[in-house]
């Protein structure tokens, strides 16, 4: 059977859709570090040499004859408590087993299977109406994978979107509440061979939705309920699930007699464009009963409509933003604007953007006309509420310190810091970036993070082995060589931008989601 690339994809020069890749070229890139944890770490955390010898010790073999059930195990994947607000709210990331991981992504590059991928896509992308634009991208550039996404992100969706103002006089935004955490498992099997083929076959293990059904139970205790998040693979098995969802949506409309609309969809995130509002209305009803179906639902609070198109197609908090005088001759001035910003939108992708530019002002800076320590505090409050500039304001807070005078001020302003992030829960991703601050600082200092305990030289075990028979197996599934501990001792002080900034090449100003 021969394919086709959904949505009619024109390859651009920086990127390719995963969808364009062989079913070899798929596997060489699910199997990549930064498609296996999409958390941004420090250098000398690193999944390569643990990849390749998973890959090598599962390669021809399936994972069923080399173990015993997973699910009927503890601690099988990593997690990684991320704080959201400063308070109670957390998001966990998931560092899947790295058997299982393995084993699921050769169970997709088959040949066959890959196959049967891409032309369910067909099938999800038949109606050019209904545009997924969050295909996982690998990079044909300089730049990361990751930076490429965001980067078609900005083309893909928000010019896009600025375009449509042209055509169409609404837009209705909604997403999907805990998208990951809520899609039920048995529904990728419907996605891939139909609700039908799949129901009638639920108890064939050779079908291949029932395959990654059961790799992903295998993950959560046997758990119907969620995918892990942190992934590109679980990024794409998403979007089997979300397209099923274009699909079913297609044929509403369709039934409908609904002709005047355009839909972009971005992972869980819809913009729906019509000329009648009422239309818009009735798809969104439509999307609410399609949803309810596959176990998910639209989330209320971010469902709003809106008829300036150009205004409602930028995010609130980049425009906000791009209104307000973006940097001061002082630096504490310039901080203060950017901590304004973040008390405005929590974790917006422009709060990164400024903190970018904040860091390249002072990295340039041999010495300090202001007192860092005000610095230092208004850069911890900032990260305290906004977990997405962790790895950014780590890097501004190692120059901070830098310029300290003392090595015994260093390390007390180190103690405080720390003992801030204390003071809130499920910080592990935090106490990450704490570390690389504090390792060129310090060796006394101590993190409870079960990765900067193996950073630190300590024994901790990050997955259960114990359900895996396989020595050859056992032995590839080595958490020590995920230290770099050549890159370890080689740090500086100071956190150089080429570790904590997205885009390397590009000025990321406008691009950044």
């Amino acid at each position: 059977m021969s394919t086709k690339t959904p949505n009619k994809s024109v390859l651009v020069s920086s990127r390719k859709s995963i969808l364009e890749l062989t079913a070899a070229e798929a596997l060489t890139f699910l199997l990549k570090p930064e498609s296996y944890c999409s958390l941004d770490l420090p250098p000398y955390i690193y999944f390569d040499a643990l990849m390749e010898d998973v890959h090598n010790a599962l390669q021809g073999k399936q994972l069923s004859g080399l173990s015993s059930r997973p699910r009927n195990h503890d601690d099988v994947n990593y997690t990684i408590l991320n704080n959201k607000d400063g308070k109670y709210a957390w998001r966990p990331f998931q560092l899947i087993h790295p058997a299982l991981y393995v084993s699921l992504v050769h169970r997709l590059t088959e040949d066959d299977n890959w196959e049967l991928i891409l032309n369910r896509f067909n099938d999800f992308s038949a109606n050019e109406k209904i545009q997924c634009l969050s295909y996982p991208v690998v990079s044909l550039s300089d730049e990361k994978d990751k930076a490429e996404q965001v980067s078609h992100w900005w083309h893909a969706v928000e010019q896009r979107s600025i375009e449509m103002s042209l055509d169409y006089e609404y837009l209705l935004e909604t997403d999907i509440t805990d998208c990951y955490g809520a899609i039920y498992t048995h529904s990728i099997a419907w996605a891939l061979h139909s609700r039908a083929d799949a129901k009638q076959n639920r108890s064939d293990r050779a079908l291949l939705g029932n395959i990654v059904d059961a790799h992903i139970r295998d993950m959560r205790h046997g758990q119907t309920n969620g995918i892990p998040q942190g992934s590109v693979l679980m990024d794409f098995i998403a979007e089997i699930v979300l397209g099923l969802a274009d699909l079913d949506l297609s044929e509403k409309i369709q039934g409908a007699n609904i002709d005047d609309y355009r839909i972009l969809r971005y992972r869980d995130d819809y913009r729906i464009f019509v000329n009648n509002p009422q239309d818009g209305e009735r798809i969104v009803k439509f999307l609410t009963e399609i949803t309810i179906g596959l176990g998910l639902k639209l989330n209320p609070a971010k469902t709003r409509a809106s008829s300036d198109v150009v205004k409602a197609s930028i995010k609130a908090d980049k425009l906000a933003w791009i209104s307000r005088k973006h940097s001061e001759k002082s630096l504490q001035k310039h901080l203060i604007i950017i901590h304004d910003h973040a008390v405005q939108f929590l974790n917006a992708g422009s709060l990164v953007v400024a903190l970018n530019d904040f860091h390249k002002r002072i990295s340039r800076r041999n010495k300090l006309i202001e007192q860092p320590m005000p610095l230092i505090a208004i850069v911890v409050d900032i990260a305290y509420r906004n977990p997405r500039t962790y790895a950014i304001c780590a890097a501004i807070l190692s120059k901070l310190i830098s310029l300290l005078e003392s090595e015994d001020e260093k390390i007390a302003v180190a103690n405080k810091i720390n003992a801030k992030f204390e003071k809130i829960p499920n910080t592990g991703y935090i106490q990450i970036w704490l570390q690389r601050i504090t390792l060129p600082i310090s060796a006394d200092f101590v993190y409870e993070e079960p990765i900067c305990k193996l950073v630190a030289d300590e024994t901790v075990a990050l997955w259960n082995k114990n359900w895996i028979s396989c020595t050859d197996l056992k032995n590839a599934i080595d958490v020590t060589k995920i230290i770099d501990r050549e890159k370890r001792e080689a740090i500086e002080p100071v956190i150089t931008m080429d570790e904590v900034e997205l885009f390397l090449a590009k000025d990321l100003q406008g691009y950044y989601a």
